[in-house]
């Protein structure tokens, strides 16, 4: 047994520290409102959140091991002794470059290492080195729609693509179909939404927002989503706009937290602390959306 999944399940069962636990969607209503009709709890599951991978990037000295770090993470991942019941692949497969060819040359590549995993439920969204420079055509050849919903085990999923536009906006197509996708959920549903950048204003100078996520925010807050993304390269938790937001680590580039620099700098290679700040992360349901428990892995 891998010892990360020893520790999660032990964690788990027991309460003990080390994973934290998120509130996202029980939160109180208001006392002249009705209390919501029970329901029956959904199934517990567990998912990966991997993202940015930025296949093709190349520098020795923020990672020498820019061939090896995906395949790593591969291993690590089939070698669970539980399994996920999904991946999600939170944007950026892909290093950007302006070479339609070498775009879709990396595109096979990332699809074809990860076509080595044993999980093959894997749920992709389009990160702004994936979709950008094409508004997502190549994006949609290889890893299909960009944004979309899925069920699983209780809980509605809703895949956002925020990189496509060339300003980064959902737009009103993917906003009006937002507004028709919840509106046909059953009251009390989980909802969890998987995006790239993050919905809410982070960090405006590093483009560390969205520019209409402010309207996406405002259709999630009613259904009390929780919000899973990359593009920051770091771990980071936060209450915007209503929702909880969680932002993953980077398997290949980390970058250092917002406004910390003067400019948004990757964080070099420490070869006393291999892959230091590089990672994913299991995210298990509790329950019918009762808590989010995540535990972060590293690389190696």
């Amino acid at each position: 047994m891998a010892p990360s999944i020893d520790r999660r399940e032990l964690l788990a069962l027991t309460s003990l520290g080390g994973i934290g636990l998120v509130f996202g969607s029980t939160l109180a209503p208001a006392a002249a409102q009705p209390a919501p009709a029970p329901q029956a709890p959904a199934e517990d599951f567990f998912f990966v959140q991997l993202s940015d991978t930025h296949w093709g990037f190349r520098d020795p000295a923020i990672n020498p091991d820019f061939e090896g770090t995906l395949t790593k993470v591969i291993g690590r991942l089939n070698a669970f002794s539980r399994q996920p019941d999904f991946i999600t692949f939170t944007g950026d497969m892909t290093h950007t470059t302006n070479d339609a060819k070498e775009r879709r040359r990396r595109m096979a590549e990332v699809k074809g290492m990860l076509g080595e995993l044993k999980v093959k439920d894997i749920r992709f969204a389009p990160g702004d080195h994936d979709a950008n420079a094409d508004g997502g055509e190549a994006y949609q050849e290889f890893f299909g729609k960009p944004y979309y919903a899925f069920d699983h085990k209780g809980f509605h999923f809703v895949v956002l693509d925020n990189v496509s536009d060339k300003e980064f906006r959902l737009g009103e197509t993917q906003l009006q179909w937002l507004a028709a996708d919840l509106a046909q959920l059953p009251k009390g549903t989980p909802v969890v939404a998987l995006t790239h950048r993050p919905l809410f204003e982070l960090y405006r100078p590093w483009g560390w927002f969205t520019p209409d996520g402010d309207k996406a925010m405002e259709l999630l807050r009613p259904v009390k989503a929780t919000v899973f993304y990359g593009h920051i390269h770091h771990e980071h938790h936060t209450t915007a706009g209503g929702l909880v937001h969680h932002a993953a680590t980077a398997l290949m580039i980390p970058l250092y937290p917002a406004g910390t620099r003067p400019e948004r700098t990757m964080v070099p290679w420490n070869a006393g602390a291999p892959y230091k700040g590089m990672g994913f992360r299991s995210v298990s349901a509790r329950g019918h959306g009762a808590a989010w428990q995540m535990t972060e892995e590293s690389v190696a």
